[in-house]
């Protein structure tokens, strides 16, 4: 099969090039922040006022001059008198957390050193000015830069921007994916299958990753491996701003993408050092970037997590965030293709790391049963057992 290929680029070079080739979407739109979640910012977010605008309780008790409780304490407590005016001296008055401090009043004693009494309050402990008071502006300043363009909107972000009177805010569009299944032998889910046919799900769990990676899919038909229907799929399907073809790209007389992507637009790579997913081809249509994938579901996963993630992510502005990574050492050896950087399906079973599969792109199954993978250079042949490996989670 190598010798099919004119050359197989590394992993590192292939990805490069690809991402070169994308450029990040200028599209802007404002958008609630109710659905704003893990949205890209478009602009810098300053705050107009301060929060909170007002001198609150930071606790439930007894708002109070500080220097009328000098020498409080549960042996000798001193007694002031309820007031629902002024603060004045020798007076306090009821507060609540959040509650606004009343005038005078420059301290609040809490309610657990304080005893009520008919008019008037025993307090028991001595509290220093601004003792459990809120400043103006102790959350936010007006004024004050709170988030920069590029950043990705957390739930908390959300509330902060909710407090300064925020209700709508300028986000990157995100990018749309365009899918496309193809295939002779791949079926619609559902219906009756033939000897040699099956149902299609790569682009299922495509449009869920695509999802993960903060996009927006949309799955076409299946196109069968005939050229002029590809170019017609490819090319309707360049109106999204990324494609994702998934089949077609091995070397067989049916495996057509790649020569139709050469014609229609530039094929930048055909052949990668990486296994699975040597097949992967990466392109240009109409200045998107195209992703084609091999049709065994596991060599297509491996294509997606290595090239596509981080294309979509650079159309998007979405931030790279570091993997979920785990050090644990193997329980049997893992076998490698040497030349080729290998992703290991592996599970994890009493803290030790078990390799379920290095071949059999085909076995989707052994997707559902890993927790991760392990990668293996290309310049050694595998690990030992008992190797501590670093295991990427999915």
């Amino acid at each position: 099969m190598d010798k099919l290929f004119k050359s197989r680029m590394d992993v590192n070079t292939a990805r490069q090039v690809f991402l070169d080739s994308v450029q990040p979407l200028k599209g802007i739109e404002s958008v609630l922040i109710e659905v704003a979640d893990n949205r890209i910012l478009a602009s810098e977010v300053c705050s107009e006022q301060n929060v909170p605008h007002y001198k609150r309780s930071a606790m439930d008790g007894f708002a109070v001059r500080a220097e009328d409780t000098l020498s409080a304490s549960p042996a000798s407590p001193i007694i002031l008198k309820l007031t629902e005016e002024e603060v004045v001296q020798n007076t306090c008055q009821r507060v609540h957390t959040g509650s606004a401090m009343p005038a005078g009043a420059d301290a609040v004693v809490m309610l657990e050193d304080s005893r009520l009494m008919k008019g008037a309050v025993e307090i028991t402990a001595q509290v220093h000015p601004n003792k459990h008071v809120g400043e103006i502006g102790e959350d936010v300043i007006a004024g004050d830069m709170l988030f920069e363009p590029g950043h990705q909107l957390r739930p908390g972000d959300l509330a902060v921007l909710g407090s300064i009177g925020i209700r709508d805010i300028e986000v990157y569009h995100r990018p749309l994916i365009a899918i496309i299944p193809t295939g002779e032998e791949v079926m619609p889910r559902g219906t009756l299958l033939n000897p040699g046919e099956i149902w299609e799900t790569n682009s299922l769990m495509t449009a869920s990753y695509v999802r993960k990676f903060g996009a927006v899919p949309r799955i076409s038909d299946i196109v069968t491996d005939n050229y002029e229907l590809l170019r017609q799929a490819i090319l309707a399907g360049s109106d999204a701003d990324m494609l994702i073809i998934s089949g077609g790209t091995s070397v067989g007389e049916r495996d057509l993408v790649p020569s139709v992507i050469a014609e229609i637009g530039e094929l930048l790579v055909h052949g990668i050092a990486i296994s699975p997913g040597k097949p992967t081809a990466l392109g240009i249509v109409n200045q998107k970037p195209v992703l084609c994938m091999p049709g065994y579901p596991v060599a297509g996963l491996v294509a997606l997590l290595v090239f596509g993630k981080d294309a979509i992510q650079k159309l998007g502005h979405i931030p790279k965030k570091p993997e979920i990574i785990i050090r644990l050492p193997l329980k049997y050896k893992i076998t490698s293709r040497q030349g080729y950087q290998t992703y290991v399906r592996v599970r994890i079973v009493d803290n030790m790391v078990e390799p379920l599969m290095t071949s059999g792109a085909g076995i989707l199954s052994s997707v559902a049963k890993a927790d991760g993978y392990v990668v293996v250079p290309p310049n050694i042949e595998g690990y030992g057992a008992g190797t501590e490996v670093d295991v990427m989670l999915f």
